[in-house]
């Protein structure tokens, strides 16, 4: 490898590329899924690819390969040229030199990398058990899977910097489906990490047939406003699908309402969030982003104001800031864009139960569906297909299906009332507590 970036990069300056990157990703994965005890989907699988680009007369170019010979140098550079001399962009364009160090960060785990396939596949089938076992109502137990990969991002460029990092997870989740007098009810529950033992098999078959059993008799309530807590799980889901909304690549559109409000008041005083891809719990810890730049921690939004948008060199060059690492590529053969890393809205001090006495009536959001369809990432509106469940005197009443809840992202962020202690990354890098969002509206019967 060291051999062909060489010749890479002699052949690039040859060809007149003022500045040239080569972004580098090796994956090793493997995924197994289990029903009823048997081994129904079995994948390994090993890549590696290359992304290259270069700066020719101050437009940048793209190209890739999967391949690594002489032959894979000449398309490497012709296609970053004739990329460039396509491009329409006309922001200046920027490679990083790479002369401040990278943090220190420790992602790997060599004994879940070497862990024996046959031990994973045990680990998923007695997840599988411990969803059966949970309670007789469930009927079946599907879609047990476990996922584990190593994944490995090298960065080398023309102006001396090659820096790279490895990383290990794991995940392991699963659906049941319980039946009680006609009635059916799914549940979903998974948890993820660095370390095989995060993968309990008795404490996540637990969740995921709980999850299920508990929406056994859901039913419709009468449309109207209601006080509502939107369950972590949930708000992870809205904070994913509004996310854009914090980055300035977005708000130099002019996609996001949020620009021009840097130092304003924009949630509650309750609302603190944090991008931080030097948080080893998130599934998306990095030392260094997309373009190089050493990883740091980012408050976003400081007991409801804004502080900062998150940047890339190019926007950061725009808006006259410096960038906040936020570089992302979608793979090896994309372009540089903007998104956070580990994103989380800070966690309060009071339990989940506390918040269920404090609100008294009204109901829990568990699940929303319908995102790509029913939340507008602009305008922050959302109307989404829900499940949850009632609540009366501060405790859990009736499971609550069939419902759409309506508002809007940045009115939510304003009327929090309070956060649970209960912040949690679910299945990714996206966090919440559960959240006392107020009053929303809600269509059911």
């Amino acid at each position: 490898m060291n051999e062909f970036l060489k010749k890479l990069m002699n052949a690039a300056k040859a060809e007149g590329i003022e500045a040239c990157e080569a972004y580098i990703v090796e994956r090793d994965s493997f995924r197994a899924m289990v029903t009823d005890g048997d081994v129904t989907e079995y994948n390994t699988n090993a890549t590696k690819g290359l992304g290259f680009r270069g700066m020719k007369d101050g437009k940048m170019g793209y190209s890739s390969t999967e391949a690594f010979d002489d032959n894979a140098v000449e398309q490497l550079v012709r296609g970053v040229v004739e990329s460039a001399e396509l491009s329409e962009d006309d922001d200046p364009v920027f490679l990083y030199d790479g002369n401040t160090e990278t943090p220190k960060l420790d992602l790997t785990n060599d004994e879940l990398y070497n862990l024996d396939p046959y031990e994973k596949i045990a680990r998923v089938q007695a997840m599988e058990k411990a969803i059966k076992a949970y309670d007789e109502r469930i009927d079946k137990a599907a879609r047990n899977m476990i996922q584990t990969g190593r994944y490995t991002i090298r960065i080398i460029n023309s102006y001396g910097m090659d820096r790279s990092f490895t990383e290990d997870s794991c995940v392991m989740y699963g659906q049941a489906t319980a039946k009680q007098e006609g009635h059916i009810a799914t549940g979903f529950f998974g948890r993820g990490g660095r370390s095989f033992e995060l993968l309990d098999a008795q404490l996540i078959g637990s969740e995921v047939a709980k999850s299920a059993v508990e929406k056994l008799g859901a039913e419709q309530i009468p449309s109207g406003r209601y006080r509502v807590i939107i369950h972590r799980d949930a708000m992870v889901d809205l904070l994913e699908t509004f996310s854009g909304i914090f980055s300035a690549e977005t708000a130099q559109k002019g996609l996001s309402l949020l620009k021009g409000r840097l130092g304003e008041t924009i949630a509650a005083e309750c609302v603190t969030i944090i991008d931080d891809p030097l948080l080893l719990d998130g599934l998306d810890a990095r030392p260094f982003d997309a373009e190089g730049v050493p990883s740091k921690a980012h408050t976003v939004v400081e007991n409801g104001v804004f502080k900062t948008f998150l940047h890339n060199l190019k926007t950061a060059h725009k808006d006259g800031v410096e960038t906040t690492g936020n570089a992302s590529k979608a793979g090896y053969a994309s372009s540089v864009h903007v998104s956070p890393s580990n994103f989380f809205i800070r966690g309060g001090h009071k339990s989940f139960e506390e918040l269920l006495t404090e609100m008294d009536t009204g109901v829990v959001i568990t699940e929303v569906s319908g995102l790509h369809a029913g939340a507008n990432p602009v305008s922050g509106d959302f109307s989404l297909l829900s499940k949850g469940y009632m609540v009366q005197n501060g405790k859990r009443e009736k499971a609550v299906e069939q419902i759409t809840v309506a508002g809007n992202f940045y009115d939510l962020l304003k009327n929090a009332r309070a956060m649970a202690d209960d912040m949690a990354f679910p299945l990714g890098s996206m966090g919440s507590p559960s959240i006392d969002v107020g009053e929303l509206s809600i269509s059911g019967c």
